[in-house]
């Protein structure tokens, strides 16, 4: 798989995402700055009204000429300036035609949303509205002021602070991305890079490519680091190992054909042993046949355990109950360890009209394993029944009466080659039960195992039963004590 191209890449979704952030927190100060600084407009422009109306007390008569009132409002820019004092007297300017008041806005007790949604009014606003302003006066808050004015200069001088803030965000946007990019790359993306492309060389050649060296670091980047360099030393040493099995497996397979072939002579021999006039050979003969039986089962497992690997599977509709029943004789015909044939009872108490989608043989395989198992322990009795599994689907009992697993046994159950629960077991049939029920979605578990006996659950996942589904609802839950 090829690398990102550098409009893909991590980088360059760090840049823009860093871009995006910056400009997204310059929005959220613009909303306050912006009502903030039509607050002090207009708290400016009450400052200078205080200031112009003032100059009314200077003059003798307190009256101030009509030109000189133009002046002054044209100095504050307003239409009209009402200046009350703390004893109630009203100083006024005002041209001789002031115009209609389309708004009227007070900032005695004008609270922060207010204010904010005012600004963005005002900024919406398309047409000249002439606004009344009330408020104290900043010079002197004793003082109320009441002002006339049109709204277009503040709305100009609005856009023109909204513009100088933009290109401020965008400058600062631009910086903090740059400088954000560089430290990230340098400190995430490069190390993250390298990974990358250190697993992709690992997956394209896992045993060719050099061995990764992690750096230094002590952070989530370095942990990274050296569990690659780790996992590409298990990957090698697997491979190294998977390709020494591959070829111990090709002279254990031909080995075994040569064994194979040798203990079928020793077979045919030992049967005319049977016929000899010694009573002693006679005596004995059994045990060897049972011997070589064994060997030849030894060979006959071990062969299908390493050819078999994935198990294919040939689905069919198999009637469960006539399944088990033909697993059981072909289970019962095993041989003791003393060479004796096992007296064995093999009761099925699978309920008919059941029938399953698996694969015939595999399934019977592994009832056949658990059967010979249960026989050559010495079990005197094999009890299969059939439980509904919590959650749907089935689950097998396979209960015997026999002395129960050793705790070595249970330590390497299911692992091949270590855990026979008998001398000179290999412990490749449970392994290989384990593998069919698992291919088919289901398990192979111990469920118990004492002096009195050992039990094992063979689940079978659900929708399994294609027919006589309406009894899986009749039979008992898998918690439920298994009939003698």
């Amino acid at each position: 798989m090829p690398l990102p191209s550098v409009t893909r890449s991590l980088s360059a979704k760090l840049l823009v995402l860093t871009v995006l952030f910056v400009l997204l927190a310059e929005v959220l100060i613009y909303t306050p700055s912006i009502a903030r600084y039509r607050l002090t407009y207009l708290e400016e422009r009450l400052a200078a009204a205080h200031l112009a109306a003032l100059s009314v007390e200077a003059t003798p008569d307190m009256m101030v000429a009509m030109e000189l009132q133009n002046e002054l409002l044209a100095h504050v820019g307003a239409h009209a300036v009402e200046l009350i004092r703390p004893d109630s007297r009203v100083y006024m300017l005002s041209r001789s035609m002031p115009p209609t008041v389309d708004a009227v806005f007070d900032l005695r007790a004008a609270m922060a949303p207010r204010l904010t949604a005012d600004a963005f009014m005002a900024l919406a606003q398309r047409r000249d509205r002439v606004i009344r302003v009330i408020g104290p006066s900043p010079k002197d808050p004793a003082f109320q002021v009441e002002m006339v004015m049109d709204e277009r200069p503040m709305i100009q001088a609005m856009v023109d602070f909204s513009g100088r803030i933009l290109a401020l965000s965008v400058a600062i946007s631009l910086i903090a991305a740059v400088l954000v990019f560089v430290s990230l790359t340098r400190l995430l993306v490069r190390p993250m890079r390298r990974l990358t492309e250190g697993l992709v060389a690992i997956r394209r050649d896992p045993d060719g490519t050099p061995p990764f060296q992690p750096s230094a670091r002590t952070d989530e980047i370095g942990v990274a680091e050296r569990e690659l360099a780790d996992m590409q030393a298990t990957i090698r040493s697997a491979l190294r190992q998977r390709e020494r099995l591959a070829a111990l497996g090709t002279a254990v397979a031909k080995i075994n054909h040569d064994l194979r072939a040798i203990l079928s002579t020793a077979a045919l021999l030992s049967e005319r042993l049977a016929e000899s006039a010694d009573p002693e050979v006679r005596r004995v003969t059994p045990r060897l046949m049972a011997s070589i039986d064994r060997a030849v089962e030894l060979c006959g497992q071990t062969m299908t355990y390493t050819r078999d690997g994935l198990l294919p599977l040939a689905r069919t509709e198999v009637p469960l109950r006539p399944l088990v029943e033909e697993a059981g004789a072909e289970a019962l015909a095993a041989l003791r360890p003393d060479g004796e044939r096992a007296e064995v009872r093999w009761n099925n108490r699978v309920p008919d009209g059941l029938t399953v989608r698996a694969d015939a043989a595999q399934l019977s395989r592994a009832l056949v394993n658990l059967g010979r198992n249960a026989a050559q322990a010495g079990a005197a009795a094999v009890t299969v029944t059939l439980r509904e599994r919590e959650g749907g689907g089935l689950v097998l009992l396979v209960a015997d009466d026999g002395p129960g697993l050793p705790p070595r046994a249970r330590d390497n159950l299911f692992q091949p080659f270590a855990g026979s629960a008998r001398a000179g077991g290999v412990g490749l049939g449970l392994a290989i039960a384990r593998e069919v029920l698992r291919a088919h979605g289901g398990d192979l578990r111990l469920a118990e195992s004492t002096a009195a006996g050992t039990v094992f659950a063979l689940e079978l996942p659900a929708g399994l039963v294609v027919e006589g589904a309406g009894r899986v609802g009749e039979l008992p839950t898998s918690d439920s004590p298994i009939p003698d």
